[in-house]
Order: C-alpha cells, then structure tokens, then sequence
C-alpha cells in the first residue's frame, strides 16, 4: 500500500479564504476520497454522514470565536472541493465524533495502531542538527487522500504541512523553523465537548514562533479533544505537550531527556480524566517503549538509522511500522500511511509516502518557501 506516483505537492497563497479555495480546488479528488472514506468509517461506528456533520457543527462557533481566519480558510476548501462547509467541518472534527464514539460505546473492541513519534536534539544526531519524526497510521483509505501543502502568506509564516486533504493541518514545518509531531491520546473527558478541534489547533500552531508560543497557545483556548503535540526547533528546543479537552489543567509538558523524547498513543503524565489507551489504544505501549529504547541505543542517529526504527516491526502488526490486522473490518484497517523526519534547520522532510518498510524515502526540499520568516 503506496502513494503509487508520490503524494501530490500543492502551493497556494493569498488571503485565507483564497487560500482554502486554491487548496479545495487543487486537492478536490483527495478532499473527496477523504470525504467517502470517513463517512464509511462513521457508518461503521453507528454514525451516518447527517449524524457526523450534526455532531460537528457545535464546534461551528467555538473555531469562529478563537480563529475566525482558519474559519475562512474551511469555507474556502469547502467552496474549492464543491462541498458543504459541514462536510469539510466534520472531516476536521473527525477525532472529536471518532473518540465520543468510542467513549459511548466503550465495551467495544479497541482501535489498534496509531502515531509513534520522535524529537532528537541536535547532539543526539550525526549531522548535529534537531530531527523530528513519526509514522503516521491512520485508516487506510487515507492513502488515496494524503498531499503535500505549501502554504504562501503575507500575514503569518509560510509553512509546509503533510495531511489529509480537507483537513487544515498534520504534521508541520513553518518558515520559523518549528516543526510539529503529532499523536492521537484520548480520555473519558473526550465526550460531548465545546472547545476548538484538534486538527484546528495542528492550524493554529503554525503561525508559532517557539516551543514556549506553542504551549501557550494549547493552554490559552479550550480544546475539544485529547492530543499529543511534539515540537521542536533548529536550536534544539524540543517539547511534548499532552493535552486533556478543557483548559490549561489539562495541559501537560514534558521536556526532552537525554536529548531525546519519545511518544506514542497514551498519556505518560497522570490526567486529569482516565486514559482510554488500555481500552481503545492498547498496542501504544509496546510501541512507546521500542520506540525509546532504540532512540536510546545511539549515542547519534542518521537518517539510516532512524529509519529502521520507523520500520521497527515488534509487536506486528501493531507495532511502529503498522500493518492492517486482519481481524479488522476493512473500513477500520489502519496502517502507516506515511513516515515523516523533519530537518527544521535545513527546511527539509525525508518522507516515505506509504508503509516505510515498503516504500523508498524522498527528500522534500522546502527552503526556498520556508527561507525566511514573515
């Protein structure tokens, strides 16, 4: 399972809602293609598409109360793809009406596979610079929906972001040189809530130009969902910020160790509300603790050698490089749509674009965007 031909890249510009309307109009195969796949996903937790769009119209309010320009964005993609602006919200709120789903239907078997990520400093590293990492697995219908979006703006910092498209942001490189990781977390608080969605603050966070702007943006608005945010920048700032929904109670900061951090899916700091990853992300520890012990391993780390720990199969198919179970339904395959090393310095990814231990790595050179800062 690969991007046959790559990830499509994409660049647009303008004022937000030109932007959105650029990227909805670029990326209107994929838009749609994540559109269908999640409204398979929802049909097969019990929700049907007018019930998810339902659920998520009440973050309508709260994203145009905090950040009404990445409310403008939505309605540009949703304009550009020739959807309904509640169709381009609910693919945004997907974790939202995904993890309330979980939490009322909790005697159900759990969602295996997900996110394990990386932040090395920069004297942890052969080439003595900050590397940040992750593989990301997800639904496997998001191989048909992934591409590469350069954002050109004359308000905020340019910025380059690999994700879903429909979907304002993942993972992350702005023209500051903060990078952005991401993993799912999830808690029993993750239900009925009224705060910003969780891929609206992966948006928020490239317009940050520190580690420190980062967490307080995360502690200065209420969020609707669980999350772990991984950032880093070229000077070897590197933070883990866990997050509960609610306020700043919820936030949790965890800072490198060794030059090193290591995340997969369940809190490593105690929460507020009870961790759902025994139930709903249990294959998040085995994976967590792989993941730590071979960052350990090295004194430095190469590109060589990160990627065999993004191909790391313990724990299979579950494991850091995640195959779909076949236990699984097959709208509810996960896999490793992609594995990702960020080199903010440089401005640069090393992306696999489909299941790291099947698919060649690409340099994707960003600098002559992200060169210099707005």
């Amino acid at each position: 399972m690969t991007a046959a031909s790559g990830y499509p890249r994409i660049r647009v510009s303008g004022d937000p809602y030109e932007r959105g309307l650029q990227y909805g109009t670029l990326a209107r195969r994929q838009v749609r293609n994540g559109r269908d796949g999640y409204e398979r996903n929802f049909a097969g937790n019990g929700i049907d598409w007018s019930g998810a769009c339902a659920l998520a119209e009440r973050y309508a309010d709260p994203i145009r109360r905090h950040f009404p320009q990445i409310w403008r964005e939505l309605e540009g993609i949703a304009a550009g793809s020739g959807l309904d602006v509640a169709d381009v919200l609910a693919m945004n709120c997907r974790t939202e009406i995904m993890w309330e789903q979980a939490n009322r239907a909790a005697s159900e078997a759990g969602i295996r596979g997900e996110c394990t990520s990386f932040g090395l400093a920069p004297d942890r590293t052969a080439i003595g610079r900050t590397l940040i990492g992750q593989n990301w697995d997800w639904l496997v219908h998001s191989f048909d929906s992934v591409v590469v979006l350069e954002v050109e703006r004359e308000d905020e910092p340019n910025y380059v972001t690999i994700v879903e498209a429909g979907l304002l942001a993942k993972f992350s490189l702005n023209a500051h040189g903060l990078a952005v990781g991401v993993n799912t977390l999830a808690t029993t608080a993750d239900i009925d809530t009224r705060g910003i969605p969780f891929h609206v603050l992966l948006r928020a966070l490239v317009d940050c130009r520190t580690t420190y702007d980062a967490v307080e943006l995360l502690a200065g608005v209420p969020r609707a969902a669980s999350g772990n945010f991984l950032v880093g920048t070229p000077d070897g700032a590197i933070l883990d910020i866990e997050c509960e929904p609610g306020g700043v109670e919820g936030v949790h900061v965890l800072p490198a160790f060794g030059g090193q951090v290591a995340h997969a899916n369940h809190f490593l700091s105690r929460t507020v509300a009870s961790d759902l990853a025994p139930t709903q992300l249990s294959d998040s520890y085995v994976r967590q603790q792989r993941m730590a012990d071979l960052l350990a391993a090295r004194a430095e780390h190469t590109q060589d050698s990160l990627h065999a720990i993004l191909t790391d199969h313990v724990g299979s198919p579950g494991s850091i490089c995640c195959h779909p179970d076949p236990r699984a339904p097959e709208a509810k395959q996960w896999a490793s749509i992609c594995s990702i090393v960020i080199d903010p310095a440089e401005r640069e990814f090393w992306l696999c674009e489909g299941i790291p231990c099947r698919t060649e790595r690409r340099r994707i050179s960003c600098a002559e965007l992200l060169s210099g800062e707005r």
